[in-house]
């Protein structure tokens, strides 16, 4: 889904104003969020027509920990432009890879195997050799 011309101006007032030389207008910036919700894309995956990944999540971020992104879903929803209850919005590409001892396996060797046996029957308790 994009959104329209006319569609983006009836939400327009709870935007930001853009102020200086700005690449990337608020409208394209919108439409590449609703592009990353609706495919569920990794932002590195949005296509070249949206810009550089990097500043849509950079200003996206910073609109959400200003409560901007809340005001605009939440007009979205009044004009019935969008017709879908949302009640939270994570947008998160974070993969964590574990070490395959940290699956839980079950080890190869019994517990009490050494690989050098009679290594422990040379050291003292207190872990000194002989």
């Amino acid at each position: 889904m994009e959104l329209t011309e006319g569609q983006f101006q009836r939400i327009a007032d709870c935007l930001p104003r853009q102020r200086g030389n700005v690449g990337m207008t608020n409208l394209q910036l919108l439409n590449a969020l609703l592009y990353v919700v609706e495919h569920g894309c990794k932002w590195r995956g949005l296509p070249k027509h949206f810009g550089n990944w990097h500043t849509i999540y950079t200003r996206l971020n910073r609109w959400s920990k200003a409560g901007v992104l809340d005001r605009v879903f939440a007009q979205l929803q009044e004009e019935q432009i969008l017709a879908i209850h949302i009640e939270h919005v994570c947008l998160d590409s974070t993969t964590i890879k574990a070490h395959p001892d940290g699956t839980g396996a079950l080890k190869k060797r019994p517990p009490g195997h050494w690989p050098f046996p009679g290594r422990m029957h040379r050291q003292k308790s207190s872990g000194c050799r002989e």
